[in-house]
């Protein structure tokens, strides 16, 4: 496989929560994603980033975790973000990390693994849809839902089960995001995206 058709993935795990269940949802996406055949990960954990909640104004200076993490979010083609569903919502610092950048979501595609009680974090995909578009990026069609997804636990205690639905999912996914990504990252070789 040539250079040009790897693409680079970040995955975002936007929850900070103490106890919080994405670490193992982004481990189990970052081996699948790694195993699709054309993608670098990057794995991106909001509680490691230490970016601060409060946005500075147009004439402060950027503060050094939200310029650390800009670099990496920049070098993506894709993004694949793991979310909680809390209150019909995403968390927070989610919303936060996504506010202090603008440019670095220009033109790419992103995908969504959300988690919940029934509705498996559909609230929330509704929900980051409109703020990607709004940020320029392009939500895809196809996302993870994982409703319930403290009962697909293995009897040996891995996570997730091999008869769960995320299992076939996951590669309808990446197969989507890969070719939105790579049709995004030529059209802006072509032209550099304009907002």
């Amino acid at each position: 496989m040539s250079e040009n058709d790897r693409l680079r993935l970040a995955v975002i795990v936007g929850s900070t929560r103490n106890g919080r269940f994405g670490p193992i949802i982004a481990r189990w996406l970052v081996a699948k994603a790694r195993r699709h055949g054309n993608l670098d990960v990057d794995l991106i954990d909001l509680a490691e980033t230490d970016l601060p909640s409060t946005l500075t104004d147009e004439n402060e200076p950027v503060p050094p975790q939200v310029r650390a993490l800009a670099p990496r979010l920049s070098a993506a083609d894709a993004f694949a973000v793991v979310t909680p569903e809390y209150n019909r919502s995403f968390p927070a610092p989610l919303k936060t990390a996504i506010d202090w950048y603008y440019e670095e979501w220009h033109a790419k595609p992103v995908t969504f693994v959300a988690y919940g009680r029934e509705s498996g974090g559909l609230h929330a995909i509704d929900q980051l849809r409109q703020i990607f578009a709004e940020l320029h990026a392009v939500a895809i069609r196809d996302a993870i839902s994982l409703p319930r997804y403290w009962e697909m636990f293995a009897p040996d205690g891995t996570w997730p089960k091999a008869t769960a639905d995320c299992n076939t999912t996951v590669t309808a996914t990446l197969d989507h995001l890969s070719w939105w990504a790579h049709a995004l990252r030529d059209a802006r070789t072509k032209s550099p995206y304009i907002t």
